[in-house]
């Protein structure tokens, strides 16, 4: 996801097209990842968690090899949306087979392990990215995706396990293309109603025509007697709640990480390796609270360590209004540790309580629901600002502090839902035992 962002600029250059036609190399990847996740509970019971994973992953792997060679932006962005059907079944399987594994009550020290890779990714990316792009070309931010997945395909085929797949009915084919096609037409309004004006008779067609057809999605899930989704599971408060403020905290820094190499490319003049090399600072914040935070999560409980995390993210993106070409890049750098450091104690909190009281059943369903949000809503984040940014012409320093302030009023809005609406009750069973145990079914627990 984050890897191609430094190589945006170059990308708009070589492509000779604006950023508002070269982000969607972005937004289709998470689009087609957010379409494809909701069958991946269908299909994983259907076929087998394993056999699953390792389709998934051939075809990421195919897929990267073929961006990696497009000859156009359309070309690159089809591959990319090829790419991302392989990703929209690689996540929630993989969420699954963890959660399955794991009890509650082993799950912060599992998070505490398993939040350095998972958030290190987003941090690193932007180095290795400005590397390739820079000494080689950007087709290798695509093709070095092509060795490492031969490997991991054999690996999983040698080692990972297969989960007994369930008799499953027929797949909601209907809701699949609800789902899709509002999503899609909510993403195209957001993303071209800076360009066309937000009144032109397209932007609001489509965005009037996403929002019904996410409604109708939602109101056949919760009567559907088997859904693409399963709406249903979202009575449980505490899967509801994190899942809100996941969206409206983890997910609005994951799109500040898409807009910042941009930022710092276009208005700081830097390259995309100082670019890159700036924005890592990010993982040394996420080491630094996941090892600290994340410590305090059995004492603090989901709660108070989401609201910490996202009254740090609040203070990390509205610092980004004092930033301009004439800022430190040491202080930058400390800004992105800052932000790290909030990301990994939402991000953790969150992980670690979201499908505590989820049966073993219903995992794979419940895993499925909160990937599409996740991907969803950072897609929408990753919309939002450039659509900000876009829209303000020449003024560049101007617009990309616009964005960051709408950035910042959404982690504050995400920090008070999370106050209101988590229970740290109903995620006891997380907050005990977390060093010691032995793994179990989740029904069992």
């Amino acid at each position: 996801m984050h890897i191609v962002n430094v190589a945006l600029p170059t990308l708009s250059t070589d492509f000779d097209a604006p950023l508002s036609d070269v982000q969607w190399t972005v937004i289709a990847y998470l689009l087609t990842l957010a379409v494809v996740i909701p069958a991946s509970g269908w299909i994983g019971d259907r076929i087998g968690t394993k056999r699953t994973f390792l389709f998934a992953l051939a075809l990421f792997t195919l897929a990267s090899a073929l961006c990696g060679a497009a000859q156009s932006l359309p070309q690159l962005v089809a591959a990319r949306a090829l790419q991302g059907v392989g990703g929209g079944l690689l996540t929630p399987i993989g969420t699954a087979m963890l959660y399955r594994a794991y009890g509650p009550e082993r799950r912060a020290r599992v998070a505490r392990t398993l939040i350095l890779p998972i958030l290190i990714g987003p941090g690193a990316a932007p180095i290795l990215g400005g590397v390739l792009t820079e000494t080689l070309s950007w087709r290798w931010v695509f093709f070095i995706n092509v060795p490492f997945g031969i490997a991991m395909v054999v690996f999983a085929w040698l080692f990972v396990p297969e989960h007994q797949p369930s008799p499953h009915g027929r797949l909601d084919v209907a809701g699949l293309i609800l789902s899709g096609a509002g999503l899609s037409a909510l993403l195209y309004a957001i993303s071209e109603g800076s360009i066309l004006g937000w009144a032109a008779p397209e932007v609001v067609a489509s965005g009037l025509g996403g929002i019904g057809l996410l409604w109708l999605f939602a109101h056949r899930a919760l009567r559907a007697e088997e859904p693409i989704l399963d709406l249903r599971l979202l009575r449980d408060p505490l899967l509801r709640s994190t899942n809100i403020t996941f969206t409206l905290t983890t997910a609005v820094f994951l799109g500040s990480l898409y807009l910042t190499p941009i930022f710092l490319q276009q208005v700081m003049g830097q390259s995309p390796i100082e670019s890159g090399t700036t924005t890592f600072v990010e993982v040394l914040g996420v080491a630094a609270g996941s090892q600290t935070l994340g410590r305090l999560y059995p004492r603090l409980g989901p709660r108070l360590l989401c609201v910490l995390g996202g009254i740090t993210l609040t203070i990390y993106l509205a610092l980004f209004l004092l930033v301009d070409d004439s800022t430190s890049l040491w202080l930058v750098r400390a800004l992105m540790f800052f932000g790290g450091v909030g990301n990994a104690g939402t991000f953790l909190a969150i992980q670690t309580s979201m499908f505590t009281n989820i049966s073993s059943a219903d995992t794979g369903h419940a895993s499925a629901i909160y990937n599409t949000i996740r991907q969803s809503s950072i897609a929408i984040n990753i919309a939002i600002v450039t659509s900000i940014v876009s829209a303000a012409g020449s003024t560049t320093l101007t617009a990309f502090h616009q964005a960051y302030l709408a950035a910042a009023i959404l982690a504050l809005t995400g920090t008070i839902l999370a106050w209101l609406l988590i229970d740290n009750k109903l995620a006891t069973k997380t907050m005990i035992g977390g060093s010691s145990g032995q793994g179990s079914d989740l029904g069992a627990t």
